[in-house]
């Protein structure tokens, strides 16, 4: 009996192992599909293939050498160990969920202990957070103010996050994300508005805040300048909320070997810069510091 149930468990691990690398095959092949044409692609592939021929559970991998050990498998750097340890600490990809039009941050966030649906729902519609580091990084670095996290509770928090998101020590806390040029993201931010605006960009169906279930967002893949950038109009509460979400664009950009950054870029409504397109830097992402806009248009 011993001997069948052990078996049946290994089945299981191996199982999981199967679900990452479809995951990470999948987010190749939508790279593909919505018009990414660089090797990003193949690398999540190459992962795939790797994560699927493990003999070891890569829950495993991660309970005993944390991001470390991932990455120092062959084909797995740190943007891809980072997808894996959100797959395995809570069964989801942010990533993979934003090209799938599927991302809902508050199903996510209630994976956390300590996090009910009604906070769940506030820390989403701040619109800045939308993976477990943005929630750690926000809980560490004094970004997060909200009514009803207490000292103590947002200790618990922060232990469960870097329980479940591998950390084995606090150097590797948060590894800062690096910020494109400015002139770089405002050349991008013009690619995407004039690409969507030529309807040349292909639309997905956004789940939150989407009742008609209308495939009305651009997604737009890039590689520029050394960086690899996947373009979207900001699909947050407040963007709906202020009827911005065809000028919002939000820039998530990396570069090999760093995690994932974001910026939006808007159209100033006030002040000397009004009317002209300026860079934000998203406080999710990055140690708060601030960034001149820009005045090209």
């Amino acid at each position: 009996m011993a001997r069948k149930t052990s078996s049946k468990a290994r089945d299981q691990l191996r199982d999981d192992n199967m679900a990452i690398a479809e995951k990470l095959r999948e987010y190749g092949d939508l790279l593909d599909e919505q018009g990414e044409d660089s090797f990003r692609s193949r690398a999540y592939r190459r992962a795939s293939n790797v994560v699927a021929a493990l003999n070891t559970p890569v829950a495993t991998i991660v309970a005993e050498g944390g991001r470390e050990a991932l990455e120092a498998l062959p084909a797995v750097g740190e943007a891809i160990a980072g997808a894996i340890i959100q797959m395995v600490a809570s069964g989801r990809w942010v990533q993979l969920e934003r090209l799938r039009g599927e991302l809902t941050p508050e199903v996510l966030f209630r994976t956390t202990p300590g996090i009910g649906p009604r906070l769940a729902g506030v820390l989403a519609d701040d619109g800045t957070l939308e993976t477990l580091e943005d929630l750690e990084h926000a809980i560490h670095f004094g970004n997060l103010a909200l009514k009803g996290i207490g000292p103590r509770r947002k200790q618990m928090i922060a232990s469960a996050l870097a329980e479940r998101l591998g950390r084995r020590s606090a150097p590797r806390l948060w590894k800062k994300s690096s910020q494109p040029p400015i002139a770089l993201l405002l050349e991008v931010d013009r690619a995407y508005r004039d690409k969507a605006a030529s309807g040349a960009l292909r639309l997905i169906a956004p789940r939150r805040l989407n009742p008609t279930h209308e495939a009305w967002l651009p997604v737009m893949h890039m590689e520029l300048g050394g960086w690899h950038f996947t373009v979207l109009f900001s699909n947050s509460r407040r963007a709906h909320e202020l009827g911005k979400t065809k000028d919002w664009v939000v820039i998530y950009h990396q570069r090999d070997g760093e995690p994932e950054g974001r910026t939006v870029v808007m159209t100033s409504t006030h002040g000397r810069m009004v009317g002209k397109r300026v860079v934000r830097p998203d406080p999710a992402h990055q140690t708060p510091s601030p960034v001149e806009p820009n005045t090209s248009g």
